[in-house]
């Protein structure tokens, strides 16, 4: 899924690029431009260790719309196209999943943002117990909201690490009792860490001109709502410990191609039977 407190070789982790054109007239470009399109084709999806839509291709279009130079307005969704939720055992589910997302991002500064995601993952089959009703934030729903600060010091910084911290503040998010009653909101919150290495910066091999490879550590500190589905539910649960590395390659006008591969490793103790603990992830992007 999404997000915000929020490796081919991490686009040969997915990125959106800017054009490598004269600065006057990127800086223009980045003035005036207030829409945003992004395509990814990436081989599974995987968010933060967690694994929706088993191992199948998944189209994931984004659009952005800059309202002010720091408020930006964005929808975000994932395909894998399949129409069947339960695998042919008739438990296993999230063969098919979709996703549609709602987000706002307001940059406070040039390393700071602050970001509220409306998450929606309606099943693609119907689902007793489960309500698809797109205002529906309670516990039997398909929604949550995402409150996040990200932190990005990945350009023009002594030391280019990112964090993220991560609160699910509203929605199906809720923890039971031993009887399994009497919900409660759980504020699960994620903390994620990276840091950016670049590469051949100053090659004549534009091909390898600035290669980024991305580390990156991921943990759930309270997942008693089992909203991680593949973590630990009592503990804190390392779900995200992995390294990517991504290429822009840049067609002019505007138009960039992102290419990244993603390993990733979840270290959580339990539940992490139903697909691994161990991804390979390809993106290849489209931006404009």
């Amino acid at each position: 899924m999404n997000r915000f407190y929020w490796i081919f070789l991490f686009g040969l982790v997915t990125a959106t690029g800017f054009s490598q054109v004269p600065e006057s007239v990127s800086d223009s470009v980045a003035t005036e431009k207030k829409w945003t399109i992004t395509v990814d084709l990436i081989s599974r999806y995987l968010w933060r260790g967690q694994c929706w839509g088993g191992n199948y291709i998944a189209v994931q279009p984004s659009l952005e719309y800059a309202v002010t130079p720091k408020l930006t307005l964005g929808f975000w969704g994932t395909t894998n196209f399949k129409k069947d939720y339960f695998y042919p055992d008739g438990v296993s589910a999230y063969k098919g999943y979709q996703e549609i997302d709602v987000y706002l991002c307001y940059q406070v500064n040039d390393f700071f943002q602050i970001q509220l995601w409306d998450y929606f993952w309606p099943s693609v089959s119907r689902v007793e117990g489960v309500n698809n009703g797109y205002f529906n934030y309670g516990n039997d729903s398909c929604k949550t909201v995402d409150a996040t600060l990200y932190f990005d010091f990945s350009e023009g910084y002594r030391f280019p690490f990112n964090a993220t911290v991560s609160t699910l503040v509203a929605g199906n998010d809720f923890r039971y009792d031993a009887n399994g009653e009497n919900p409660k909101q759980n504020f699960t919150t994620y903390l994620e860490l990276g840091y950016t290495f670049t590469f051949f910066e100053n090659t004549k091999v534009k091909v390898l001109r600035n290669l980024e490879v991305l580390p990156v550590v991921g943990a759930v500190l309270n997942n008693k709502a089992a909203y991680y589905t593949y973590a630990d539910y009592n503990k804190v649960s390392f779900v995200n410990l992995g390294i990517g590395a991504g290429k822009e390659v840049d067609f002019g006008n505007g138009l960039t191609m992102p290419v990244s591969l993603t390993y990733t490793h979840n270290a959580a103790t339990k539940n992490t039977e139903l697909f691994g603990k161990d991804f390979l992830v390809a993106t290849v992007s489209l931006s404009y």
